[in-house]
């Protein structure tokens, strides 16, 4: 989430061709060409001072541009770990060997659907309230990013309803959400893992799951769940400098400990994903 040089055109006009630019050293050298000649003692000092420079010049790396989605900060830490439990199916980064077929080859149902977004949607739910909460002071920082989904959900929800379905009650999910409760209360780096994996997953692979779900079983209707008051990019960036300010004041064990409840966070995020095909 890497630039690509384009390949300068050999093309040359018929007409006489343009007088190159001068390189920092041709410059130096047409400037001070009388003294050089005139003071040959001096020359080989020149030179060589202007060769450092101008290997100095050349030499010096410059700013890399910044990858869209990282940030240099911790953010960057954890989106790493999350890579290496996707899938290349589901990321280009992806190290995890696949141990089911790839979105393109289910075959999803509109209940196992409607169980996937009933559960999702109390997830959110608690999400939602724990930050409202605040058991500790650093949640606050996440009310109101614009990346909730609990409303959009409830959107949807009534929409299948309309369309003559039972909406389900949550299964898998109910565990997930207890898990959250208990685990913002005692552990706030634990927390925040999961609060990071579920909405950034949601944004990337959970769109394209959703797009993939829809072109079989809906007609391609994008669902609320999948859209976004304002511009996401932003949103996210958003997001990710407030979980980085609030990591800044993490001891390195408390981040290594956040770190290690990605595995978790995927455990269960899983579980739930699963009842699409269900």
């Amino acid at each position: 989430m890497a630039s690509s040089t384009l390949p300068i055109s050999q093309y040359r006009p018929f007409s006489a061709p343009p007088r190159p630019s001068p390189s920092p050293f041709s410059a130096f050298l047409g400037t001070h060409r009388l003294r050089l000649l005139r003071t040959p003692r001096v020359v080989v000092g020149n030179w060589l001072a202007l060769r450092a420079l101008v290997v100095s010049a050349t030499t010096t790396k410059m700013p890399k541009r910044q990858t869209p989605g990282r940030t240099g900060g911790f953010v960057d830490e954890m989106r790493a770990v999350a890579m290496k439990l996707h899938t290349r199916d589901q990321a280009k980064e992806g190290e995890k060997e696949p141990d089911s077929p790839p979105v393109s080859k289910w075959e999803p149902s509109v209940d196992g659907y409607l169980r996937f977004l009933v559960d999702n949607k109390l997830v959110y739910d608690t999400l939602e309230t724990i930050v409202q909460k605040a058991a500790y002071p650093c949640y606050a920082e996440f009310r109101n990013t614009g990346l909730e989904r609990s409303k959009n959900l409830v959107q949807d929800l009534e929409w299948f309803k309309d369309q003559g379905h039972t909406i389900p009650e949550p299964s898998v999910g109910a565990s997930y959400a207890h898990y959250l409760e208990e685990l913002s209360e005692k552990d706030p780096q634990a927390f925040i893992c999961h609060f990071y994996n579920i909405y950034f997953a949601h944004s990337a692979g959970g769109r394209m799951i959703g797009r993939k779900v829809a072109e079989k079983i809906l007609d391609s209707k994008e669902l609320q769940f999948y859209k976004w008051d304002g511009d996401l990019s932003q949103l996210l960036q958003n997001v990710r400098d407030k979980l980085n300010r609030v990591a800044s004041s993490w001891s390195r064990e408390e981040k290594d400990h956040c770190l290690e409840e990605t595995e978790k966070s995927f455990k269960y995020s899983g579980e739930i994903l699963r009842l699409i095909v269900s």
